[in-house]
């Protein structure tokens, strides 16, 4: 997972298809980026905020009962014991560093499930930037306690009513905004898509997770994981902690919700400033995803996972909705952590996967923890 061509491109996926007037809004923001992460100096001040306010490195968990229970020894790399609560925080950060160095006074992002929205509250609330978040109206009825934490830091939540009114809809919006704004506003995307330099820098900004997650795994393994799983909407955790083993013999295996598996069942197509795997009807319409998971609940996927399956580096598996409430339920009782519903996902795949696997080791990337999703499974569990 190196850096992609000059024009933005992972193969023959990503790019930077954006209006006019944006254009040289993303050339600025790459040659910005491209200088910051060659600064000793800005590095230094991003790992020192990682460790000293995010908490990393997040620890690598042995899950003994859940390993008995499956035949397959699982480890869990913890993201969801950083601040705010998942792995968002990582790429946070790293962007508003770099709004600041670049002189903007405002941040404008998009969340599905929240957690992209508290921590880029919380990173502007550090920062004392001023903050805007949009988020489909269905998504604000269904997290309506990170809707809460959110306004709480001091950030603007924007109930979007278009479109499905989700995640989708949401980066429609925050986008309008940054073309409107983009003078003083920069755009905190929350995953690895859009435009170039978006899914490289985002990817980059999450390496970390992949970079501790290998060191831990031979400290701990004495070798690489068989295998290394995580979820995938946009696909940041998991183009994350790939990062980190795309250069050995682990099989990488991202984990789509049935109702969104943009590469199980999409076609190429431009979506959002980027060219990747889609999910569209037979007119290029884009289709409407479906997932339990706020998080997931997108018809696209960043440009680098399209290249990593056209490639055949990585596998994609979809997986229910009633699968994940399975799976939410079983790492809860078995090994006492209540999962985020997007890396439930994984951790479905694993249940399914498990007989077939017998006696390997798998590292799973846990993105999130699931206290914003516990109202939600009241209402369905009863």
């Amino acid at each position: 997972m190196g850096e992609p061509s000059p024009a933005g491109r992972f193969g023959q996926f990503g790019g930077r298809f954006v209006p006019e007037t944006l254009v040289p809004a993303c050339e600025d923001l790459e040659a910005e980026f491209r200088a910051a992460w060659g600064d000793p100096a800005f590095r230094a001040e991003l790992d020192g905020i990682l460790r000293d306010y995010g908490g990393r490195p997040s620890p690598v968990t042995e899950c003994h009962r859940l390993s008995d229970r499956l035949g397959v020894r699982v480890l869990l790399k913890r993201e969801d014991l950083n601040h705010t609560g998942s792995h968002k925080i990582n790429n946070v950060i790293g962007q508003t560093l770099l709004a600041r160095r670049m002189g903007k006074t405002r941040i404008v992002a998009e969340t599905g499930a929240g957690q992209h929205g508290v921590a880029t509250a919380t990173a502007c609330a550090l920062f004392g930037l001023e903050c805007k978040v949009y988020m489909g109206e269905v998504d604000v009825a269904r997290q309506a306690l990170n809707v809460f934490r959110m306004r709480l830091l001091g950030a603007e939540v924007e109930p979007v009513v278009s479109g499905s009114r989700t995640l989708k809809d949401a980066v429609n919006e925050a986008m309008r905004d940054w073309v409107a704004t983009v003078e003083t506003t920069h755009y905190c995307l929350g995953s690895v898509m859009g435009p170039h330099p978006y899914p490289w820098m985002v990817r980059e900004f999450q390496r970390v997770i992949g970079d501790e997650a290998r060191a831990q795994c031979l400290a701990v393994l004495g070798r690489d994981p068989d295998v290394v799983a995580a979820c995938v909407g946009g696909g940041s955790n998991a183009a994350g902690i790939f990062s980190g083993f795309v250069g050995t013999g682990a099989e990488l295996v991202g984990v789509e919700p049935a109702g969104g598996a943009a590469i199980g069942r999409g076609i190429p197509g431009v979506v959002h400033g980027s060219k990747s795997f889609l999910l569209q009807d037979e007119y290029g319409q884009v289709l409407e995803a479906h997932s339990i998971s706020a998080g997931l609940d997108y018809p696209g996927v960043g440009p680098e996972h399209a290249h990593l399956a056209s490639i055949g580096r990585a596998r994609y598996e979809a997986v229910t909705d009633d699968e994940v409430v399975a799976a939410f339920q079983v790492l809860s009782r078995l090994e006492g952590i209540i999962p985020a519903l997007e890396p439930a996902h994984a951790i479905a795949w694993l249940l399914r996967a498990a007989p077939g696997i017998q006696g390997r080791t798998v590292l799973v990337n846990l993105s999130g923890r699931g206290d914003k999703d516990v109202a939600q499974m009241m209402e369905r569990l009863g």
